[in-house]
C-alpha cells in the first residue's frame, strides 16, 4: 500500500540503513528505486522538491525512439529506445499510449519524402513494427484540417507514444512503495558522508520544516539531473560531469483553437529545429524551444517572450487559418534537460542526449539520458554503484508495472477515461476509487477522486504539487484552475490537514507561481 509522507518519514530514523539511497526524485530516481526495490533492494528515495518537480513534468511527454539520433547515426540508442517504447506501450496503456506523428514535405523543403519513408524504415525494423505510411496530399488534410497545403507534396506517418511525465514518476514510486522502498519528497540531502578510505557511508538529510538526519548506506545513486554535478563533485577523486542546463517550453492551448488528433512538425524556419503541435490532457500542446538556461537552477524555470513568439510562428506556418493569439494560450511550460556537455560550444540542439555516469567509491551520479529509456538508465546506474554485481538485480525481463486491477468499469466513466485510470494507478486503482466521488471536474477529465486519493495517499505538501504535477488541472484550466480554488478547498482543504491561514497561503503561493512560470511573461512572469 501506498504510504503517506508522515509514515515515510518516520521511516528515516537517525542512523537507518538501507541497501541504496537514491537522490533525485524525478524518472531517472523513480525508475531506480522501482528496479532497486523489485530486487529487494532496501531501498530510499530522497527528493529535495516535489516529486518530477523539475525536468520530469515538463518533457515534451514523448516516449520515443528519436529520429534525430536516428538521423545522426547513433542507431545503438534509437534501437534501444524503439523497444523500450514498445515495451512500455504493452505494460502501461493509458498511461503510454501511441500516437500517431505526420511530417508533411513540401516542394523543395528538406527533408523530401523518400529521405524520410527510408529513415522511418530503419526506424520501423528497429523496434520491429510497422507503422510508416506515405499519405497523398488529400489524405493528410484528412487527417489534419487546416494544415498548410501550399506546395504539399506528401506526409509521412508513423507513430510514437505520448505519456503524461508526472504520472510516470508517480506511477513508478508507487510501485517501488509496494516492494518495499522509502520514498519522500521534500527531503534535501545536503551531504554524502565517507569512511575513513575515502568510502561512502552515509547521507546527511534535511527534510523540509524538520530537524537534519543521518542515514547509512555504502551506495548512493546521485540522480538529481541538472544539479548532478554538484553532489558529485563532493568526491575526493572524481571526473566532472559537466552538465550544460539547456530551457525546452511549451505552450499550452484549448484544443478547440488548434484541433489535432495527431502530432505534427514543421522544420522551424528559424533553425530548422522540429517543433511539434500534438495533443495532451484535452488540450494542444506547442512545443519545443532549445536554449541555453542560465537562471537560478532552483528557481522555477519561465518561457520568455522571445520562445512565445518562436512557437506562435509555428502554429501560423502550420494552420495558416487559426490565427492563434498569446491572448489564446491556457498556460506554459518550460523544462530544464540536464544534458551531458564535452565543452566544445556546439549549439543547443547539436549536443548528444545520451546519458552519462560517473563513479566514485559508493557515489555514482547520472545525468542527461531520455525519458524513453529510463529504465536501462536505471538498471546500468544499480550495476555501476554494486561494482558491476549484476545477480542483485531481478530479471531484465521483469514488468516495470503491475498489471491493473481487474474491477467493472463504473458507468459514469467512459472507456478512455477508465484506461487511462488503469494506466494512471495500476493496482491501487480499486483504492483510489474506494468510497470516493467519482463526479469530473467541471471542464477536465479529472475524477474529484484522483484529487482526493493526492491529498492523503500521494505525499502532497504544496497546492502547486496538486495542480500541476499529481494532477495538471493548473495547466488545462483557464487561469491556473483559480475559479475551481473555492471547490477545491471544499473538497481538499480537510484532506489535507490545513488551517484557513495556510489554505490562503497556499493559494497566494501558488498564484503567485503560476503566473510568474506557467503563464506568459505578459501576465507578470519573467
Amino acid at each position: 500500500m501506498t504510504k503517506t509522507r508522515q509514515q515515510n518519514l518516520a521511516e528515516l530514523g537517525n542512523n537507518a540503513q538501507f541497501d541504496v539511497v537514491i537522490v533525485g526524485g524525478g524518472i531517472t530516481g523513480a525508475g531506480a528505486a522501482r528496479e532497486a526495490a523489485g530486487s529487494g533492494l532496501r531501498t530510499l528515495l530522497v527528493e529535495q522538491k516535489d516529486f518530477a518537480w523539475g525536468t520530469s513534468s515538463r518533457s515534451s511527454k514523448m516516449v520515443h525512439g528519436g529520429l534525430r539520433y536516428l538521423g545522426s547515426g547513433h542507431i545503438g540508442l534509437t534501437r534501444q529506445a524503439v523497444l523500450e517504447r514498445q515495451r512500455l506501450m504493452e505494460e502501461a496503456p493509458g498511461l503510454i499510449d501511441p500516437l500517431p506523428f505526420l511530417m508533411p514535405h513540401y516542394k523543395g523543403k528538406f527533408p523530401g519524402p523518400r529521405i524520410f519513408q527510408i529513415l522511418l524504415a530503419v526506424y520501423d525494423k528497429l523496434a520491429g513494427v510497422r507503422t510508416r505510411e506515405r499519405l497523398s496530399p488529400g489524405e493528410t488534410l484528412q487527417w489534419v484540417p487546416g494544415l498548410v497545403n501550399h506546395n504539399l507534396v506528401a506526409t509521412s506517418r508513423f507513430t510514437d507514444a505520448l505519456t503524461d511525465d508526472a504520472r510516470l514518476v508517480q506511477r513508478l514510486i508507487a510501485e517501488a512503495q509496494a516492494d518495499g522502498a522509502t520514498c519522500v519528497n521534500y527531503v534535501a540531502a545536503s551531504r554524502v558522508t565517507r569512511d575513513q578510505n575515502g568510502h561512502v557511508s552515509g547521507v546527511e538529510l534535511k527534510p523540509e520544516g524538520d530537524n537534519a538526519i543521518h542515514v547509512q548506506t555504502r551506495r548512493v545513486i546521485n540522480a538529481t539531473g541538472a544539479w548532478a554535478d554538484r553532489l558529485q563533485k563532493q568526491g575526493p577523486h572524481d571526473t566532472p560531469l559537466h552538465i550544460r542546463p539547456l530551457r525546452g517550453s511549451h505552450l499550452v492551448l484549448p484544443w478547440q483553437r488548434l484541433p489535432v488528433t495527431c502530432a505534427v512538425s514543421l522544420l522551424h524556419p528559424q533553425d530548422g529545429r522540429p517543433v511539434f503541435a500534438f495533443p495532451w490532457r484535452g488540450t494542444t500542446v506547442l512545443g519545443t524551444t532549445d536554449l541555453d538556461h542560465n537562471a537560478d537552477l532552483n528557481c522555477e524555470p519561465s518561457i520568455t517572450e522571445a520562445e512565445v513568439t518562436y512557437l506562435l510562428e509555428v502554429s501560423s506556418k502550420l494552420f495558416p487559418g487559426s490565427s492563434i493569439q498569446a491572448q489564446d494560450v491556457l498556460s506554459s511550460w518550460a523544462g530544464v534537460r540536464p544534458v551531458v556537455t564535452s565543452g566544445e560550444g556546439k549549439s543547443p540542439s547539436k549536443e548528444n542526449r545520451e546519458h552519462a555516469l560517473r563513479s566514485d567509491r559508493g557515489l555514482v551520479s547520472v545525468a542527461g539520458g531520455k525519458l524513453t529509456t529510463f529504465r536501462q538508465i536505471a538498471r546500468e546506474s544499480l550495476v555501476a554503484v554494486f561494482d558491476g554485481n549484476t545477480t542483485l538485480l531481478r530479471s531484465d525481463r521483469a514488468r516495470v508495472f503491475t498489471a491493473p486491477s481487474q474491477i467493472p468499469k463504473q458507468a459514469n466513466i467512459s472507456g478512455l477515461t477508465w484506461n487511462r485510470l488503469k494506466g494512471f494507478y495500476g493496482q491501487e486503482l480499486t483504492s483510489m476509487l474506494a468510497g470516493k466521488s467519482s463526479d469530473f471536474v467541471d471542464g477536465s477529465g479529472t475524477l474529484w477522486a484522483e484529487l482526493e486519493w493526492a491529498c492523503t495517499r500521494e505525499q502532497v505538501v504544496h497546492l502547486d504539487d496538486l495542480l500541476l504535477r499529481r494532477t495538471r488541472l493548473g495547466l488545462v484550466l483557464p487561469n491556473g484552475a483559480e475559479k475551481l480554488l473555492p471547490t477545491l478547498r471544499q473538497h481538499c482543504q480537510p484532506l489535507l490537514g490545513w488551517s484557513d491561514t495556510q489554505w490562503q497561503q497556499e493559494v497566494d503561493r501558488y498564484l503567485t507561481l503560476y503566473r510568474q512560470s506557467y503563464s506568459l511573461p505578459t501576465a507578470g512572469g519573467a
